[in-house]
C-alpha cells in the first residue's frame, strides 16, 4: 500500500476502539482520516472532544457533536496520531501545534490508541525536533535552557497555538529516558508542556505497513 493508503487503513482500524460515548481525537493528517471514518458510525457515539480548533471544525462539518472536555465525566478512548512513536509507545508530538491540548485529553482518556504508519516508528526518540509549548515571555529563558540541555532550539515563526502561547521546535535531543526528560522540561518556568509523551503513553499502537496493520500493545512493568 502506498502511504496514504496505509493512513487511511489505519484510520480504519481505529474505528473498533470507538464504540460508544464520547470520543477523544486527536488532531493531524492521519486523525483528519480517522474523523472521516468516524462519520460513517456516528450513530453509535454520542459525539467526541477534539485536541484542536481544526479538528473541531472538521467533526462538526461531520455533523458529530463536539463535547467541551470540562462537561464529559470520561474518555472511554482517546485516538491520536503520533511524529515519532517506539515500540514502548513513548511518543512525540506536537508537530501540528496541540500538544498541550493532546495532553490533557490523554490524560483523561482511560485508553489511549494511536495511529500512524510505519515512518514514525523509531528505535530512539529524538530525530523529530521536539516541540515545548511556552508562555511568551519565557520563549528566551526556555531557549536558554535547551541550549544547555544540548537542543537547539529554534522559534516556530509566525505562530501561535491554539492556547495564545509560542513553540519552541528543539533539535538535536536524543531521549534515552523520555519519562525523566518530560518531567525535567515540564518544571522549567514558562513551559506549558513539552511534546514528549511517555509519563502516559499510548496503550495501543496501530502502525499502518505495507502489508497492513500491525497492532502493538503496551508492556507495563
Amino acid at each position: 500500500m502506498a502511504q496514504d493508503e496505509q493512513k487511511r487503513a489505519v484510520a480504519q482500524a481505529a474505528l473498533k476502539y470507538a464504540q460508544e460515548g464520547v470520543i477523544g481525537v486527536g488532531s493531524g493528517s492521519t486523525v483528519n482520516l480517522f474523523i472521516d471514518a468516524l462519520a460513517t458510525v456516528k450513530g453509535r457515539i454520542e459525539g467526541a472532544v477534539a485536541a484542536s480548533e481544526a479538528s473541531a471544525v472538521r467533526l462538526k462539518q461531520h455533523g458529530i457533536r463536539v463535547f467541551d472536555l470540562n462537561t464529559v465525566n470520561e474518555l472511554r478512548v482517546y485516538v491520536d496520531g503520533a511524529d515519532e512513536v517506539t515500540e514502548h509507545l513513548h511518543m512525540i508530538k506536537g508537530g501540528g501545534g496541540a500538544l498541550t491540548r493532546e495532553k490533557i485529553i490523554a490524560a483523561v482518556a482511560k485508553q489511549f490508541v494511536c495511529i500512524c504508519d510505519a515512518s514514525k516508528l523509531v528505535g530512539v526518540l529524538g530525530r523529530f525536533p521536539l516541540p515545548v509549548e511556552v508562555i511568551p515571555m519565557a520563549r528566551s529563558y526556555v531557549g536558554r535552557e535547551m541550549l544547555r540541555r544540548g537542543a537547539h532550539p529554534v522559534l516556530r515563526e509566525n505562530y501561535k497555538t491554539d492556547n495564545g502561547n509560542l513553540i519552541l521546535d528543539c533539535h538535536g535531543l536524543t531521549l534515552l529516558d523520555p519519562p525523566a526528560m518530560e518531567v525535567e522540561l515540564n518544571n522549567v518556568a514558562g513551559v506549558v508542556t513539552n511534546g514528549i509523551f511517555a509519563r502516559r503513553p499510548a496503550d495501543v499502537l496501530l502502525v499502518a505497513e505495507p502489508g497492513g496493520v500491525r497492532t502493538i500493545t503496551a508492556k507495563r512493568p
